[in-house]
Formats: C-alpha cells, sequence, structure tokens
C-alpha cells in the first residue's frame, strides 16, 4: 500500500535540480482569431527532474538506497526546492508575520484553507487550527498554496503581530495548533520553512559510470503530491 514517508531527499542528490510549477489550461483558437483559455486545474503542481547532472559513487549510492527505500513511485516523500523553500523570499530571514494564515473570532478560527464544508462542520466548536499556506502575490493577484511539510522546528506564529504562545505545528500535515482560541478579529500570522511532499515519477532508475569515481542519473523525475 502505498504511503508517505517523513523523510528528505538527501540535499546532495537533489543538488542542481530543474523544475518548478505547472498549470494545466486547454488554449482554443476561436474563428474569429481570439482564445479562450480554461484552467483545467484549480492550482498548479510542481515538477522537477533531478537526474543528469554527474555525481561521487558515495551520493549515487545514496539515491540508489533512497529510490529502493521508498519503492520507486510507491511511496512519497520531502523534497527541498532551492528556489522556494520559505515563508518569505530567499534572501530574507523567516518572520512570524510573512503569511497571514486566518483570522480569530473568539471562538472559532476560520483559515484560509479550509473548505466551505469543514468550515461548516467546525461552527459553534471552540478550534483552534490553522492550515499553514504561502500566498503567491503580483500585479494584484494572488494565489494562495497550502504548506503541508513545514520543517520542524522552523514554523513561528503571531496573533495580531506578537509572538503567539502555546503553539504545537503538525510537521507532517502543516496544521498549527494554538492553546487558546484567538480574539474576535485577530490576524494570525506565520513564518516558517517548508517541503514539497513528492514521488518519483519512474519505477526505473538508470546510473551509468562515467569516470573514475563518478555516475551519472540519467532520469529521475520528482512530481509533487497534491491533494
Amino acid at each position: 500500500m502505498s504511503g508517505f514517508h517523513e523523510i528528505r531527499l538527501p540535499l546532495a542528490v537533489s543538488l542542481g535540480a530543474t523544475g518548478g510549477p505547472e498549470r494545466l489550461t486547454d488554449v482554443v483558437r476561436l474563428a474569429s482569431g481570439a482564445e479562450s483559455r480554461n484552467a483545467r486545474w484549480a492550482g498548479s503542481r510542481r515538477r522537477w527532474e533531478i537526474g543528469g547532472a554527474a555525481m561521487r559513487l558515495d551520493v549515487a549510492h545514496e539515491l540508489i538506497a533512497f529510490f529502493e527505500a521508498r519503492g520507486g513511485r510507491l511511496n512519497g516523500f520531502r523534497f527541498r526546492d532551492a528556489v522556494d523553500w520559505k515563508s518569505c523570499a530567499p534572501g530574507e530571514a523567516v518572520a512570524a508575520t510573512d503569511q497571514a494564515i486566518g483570522t480569530g473570532d473568539g471562538v472559532t478560527v476560520a483559515s484560509l484553507a479550509m473548505s466551505a464544508r469543514q468550515l461548516r462542520e467546525s461552527a459553534g466548536m471552540a478550534r483552534t487550527a490553522f492550515q499553514l499556506v504561502k500566498q503567491y502575490q503580483s500585479g494584484g493577484e494572488t494565489f494562495t498554496r497550502t504548506i503541508r511539510k513545514p520543517a520542524p522546528g522552523s514554523v513561528l506564529v503571531a496573533v495580531d503581530g506578537s509572538p503567539a504562545s502555546g503553539v504545537t505545528v503538525d510537521a507532517a500535515t502543516g496544521i498549527v495548533m494554538l492553546e487558546d482560541a484567538p480574539a474576535d478579529g485577530a490576524s494570525i500570522t506565520a513564518g516558517f520553512e517548508f517541503d514539497t511532499p513528492v514521488r518519483f515519477d519512474a519505477d526505473r532508475l538508470d546510473m551509468s559510470l562515467v569516470g573514475h569515481g563518478a555516475a551519472r542519473a540519467m532520469r529521475v523525475p520528482l512530481v509533487e503530491i497534491t491533494g
């Protein structure tokens, strides 16, 4: 049975990975010459390729062991995207006010990542759970990405700009629990480092010896696990 292993792909293996977010958009050219565009996915999905570069034999052996232990495509794992791995810009320090993750009403929690069903189910309950998210903003538009794999020990949380107390973080889901329900209208923010949940997108690992003490993985695709 497939599952998820809470282990990060070794940085020595992922060094030099190429990839990033992808979307699926249908583009139809009409008889008038105009285009009709429709997004088939609500959000994006990330892909990377970590193969192709030469690596030391001990690093190649580490990759083989990691691939075998995950069962190829069977089990997911953590991947650190060297370009996008913090709640802030790469050159900035993580701060508790980086990302807005919800608003308190004194009793329940309205998290930015909660679905309508979850909000209905939580009505009237003393909930203090917030899902970590990261917002990407440009030109007045915003895309909110759910962060499910924060780096353990990296999460900072603030309520109305002040450090929150009694904070518990589930590093496997990205859910933050506050000991006390925030006051009505309180802004809940967080800063964090994070990994992306991925799996291998191939059940075959092709390796070749390219020199004394060096090997190359011909193709090692990774795909983000969403939902």
